[in-house]
C-alpha cells in the first residue's frame, strides 16, 4: 500500500499534447489504452476490468477504451504517445520497456519461475517494485503487471530437446535476453509482429514460435503449427503504465479512482492468469495440438549460462534474482 500511496501523490500541471489520444465532455471521459494482443488475451481482459472497475468507481463520468492488437501502433509509437501525454495508459511488453530500462530483463531469466502463479508472487518483491519505480524518469508511471501464459515452443516439427532447434528460424520476442536464449539453444531468432506470424508458418518463413498460451488459443497458432513443447522456459508480464503528463494533469480525487481501478484489475489479473493457463492448455489439446511433456535438464542448462550474463552488473537485477530465490525457499 505505500507503493500506492506514493503514487497518488503525485500532483501538478502538464500541457496537453497536440492530437491527445482521450476524449472528454461534461459528462464522461475516454482514456484510450494501447496494447498489442487480440481481445481474448489476459492482458486484453486486464485493461477491459480496468474500464469496469473506472466506470464503477467514477459514476460513469471516466471510462476507458481498450485498443487491441496494436490499434494505436507499435509499442515503440505508443511509448512516445504516453511520454508526450497523448496516450494515457497502456499496458506494455518488457521487450519494449527494456529500452528504456534493462532492470527489466530480470523478469525474462530462463527458469527463474516454475510458473505463473510463483511469477504474481514475485510481484510484490522490492527489486520488481524498483522496477517499475525507475519508468517514471522515462515519462511512464510503472503502476503495475499483467501475465500471460508461461513461455513455451509452438513448432512444424516436433521439439524434443535443443538439437531440433540447431539452425530453426523462431519467432521470438524482440529483446537481447529471448535472442540469447534462442542462439544459446541453435536456433535463428527471428522478431516479427503476432499478426505476421501464422502465415509465416504457413509458408515456412518461420520454423517455430517462442509463444505464450494466450497467444496460442487467441491466435490460433496451432493451427499451422501443431507440435506444442512445454519448455516453460520464461514468465511473460508486461507493465501497466500510466502518462506521467497525463496524471499531472488530474486533481487527487481522480487520480485516487484510476490508481484503485488499476490496482484491482491487477490483482483480478493475477488469478485470471493463473486460471487461464490450465484453461489454454486444455483448448489446444481439445483443438487438436500434440503437447508434449519434455526433458528440461538441456534447456535449463542453456538458461544457466544466460542467467550468468545477465546477472553480472546489474545490481537490480542481481537483488530481483536474489529475492525470487528466498521466495521460493
Amino acid at each position: 500500500m505505500i507503493r500506492i500511496a506514493k503514487k497518488l501523490s503525485f500532483a501538478g500541471a502538464g500541457l496537453l499534447s497536440a492530437g491527445l489520444l482521450f476524449t472528454s465532455s461534461a459528462q464522461a471521459q475516454t482514456l484510450k489504452l494501447g496494447l498489442v494482443t487480440p481481445p481474448s488475451h489476459v492482458w486484453s481482459q486486464v485493461g477491459e476490468k480496468i474500464n469496469e472497475n473506472l466506470q464503477e468507481k467514477s459514476g460513469g463520468t471516466m471510462k476507458v477504451e481498450v485498443n487491441p492488437l496494436s490499434k494505436l501502433g507499435p509499442e515503440a509509437q505508443m511509448i512516445n504517445l504516453l511520454q508526450s501525454g497523448a496516450m494515457p495508459l497502456g499496458i506494455l511488453t518488457l521487450g519494449a520497456l527494456t529500452n528504456r530500462d534493462d532492470t527489466l530483463i530480470g523478469w525474462s531469466l530462463p527458469y527463474l519461475f516454475d510458473d505463473v502463479e510463483q511469477a504474481t508472487q514475485a510481484t510484490q518483491l522490492d527489486a520488481a517494485q524498483q522496477m517499475l519505480d525507475n519508468l517514471e524518469a522515462h515519462g511512464m508511471l510503472g503502476v503495475g503487471y499483467a501475465f500471460a501464459g508461461m513461455r513455451h515452443v509452438l513448432s512444424t516439427k516436433p521439439v524434443n530437446e535443443p538439437a531440433d532447434l540447431v539452425g530453426q528460424k523462431v519467432r521470438a520476442f524482440p529483446s537481447v535476453i529471448f535472442n540469447d536464449w534462442w542462439t544459446g539453444n541453435g536456433a535463428a531468432p527471428t522478431a516479427m509482429p503476432l499478426s505476421e506470424v501464422a502465415p509465416s508458418l504457413t509458408t515456412n518463413l518461420l520454423n517455430a514460435v517462442d509463444v505464450d498460451l494466450d497467444a496460442v488459443v487467441g491466435m490460433k497458432f496451432h493451427q499451422q503449427a501443431p507440435y506444442l513443447a512445454l519448455t516453460n522456459h520464461m514468465a511473460f508480464p508486461a507493465v501497466i503504465v500510466v502518462s506521467k503528463r497525463y496524471w499531472d494533469r488530474l486533481d487527487e480525487e481522480k487520480q485516487k479512482i484510476l490508481m484503485e481501478s488499476i490496482k484491482e484489475a491487477e490483482e483480478w489479473g493475477y488469478q485470471r492468469a493463473i486460471d487461464a493457463e490450465l484453461e489454454n492448455l486444455a483448448a489446444v489439446k481439445a483443438d487438436g495440438a500434440e503437447v508434449m511433456e519434455i526433458d528440461l535438464t538441456p534447456f535449463k542448462a542453456v538458461g544457466d549460462q544466460v542467467n550468468q550474463r545477465y546477472l553480472e552488473g546489474n545490481e537490480v537485477r542481481a537483488q530481483f534474482y536474489q529475492q525470487v530465490q528466498d521466495m521460493k525457499q
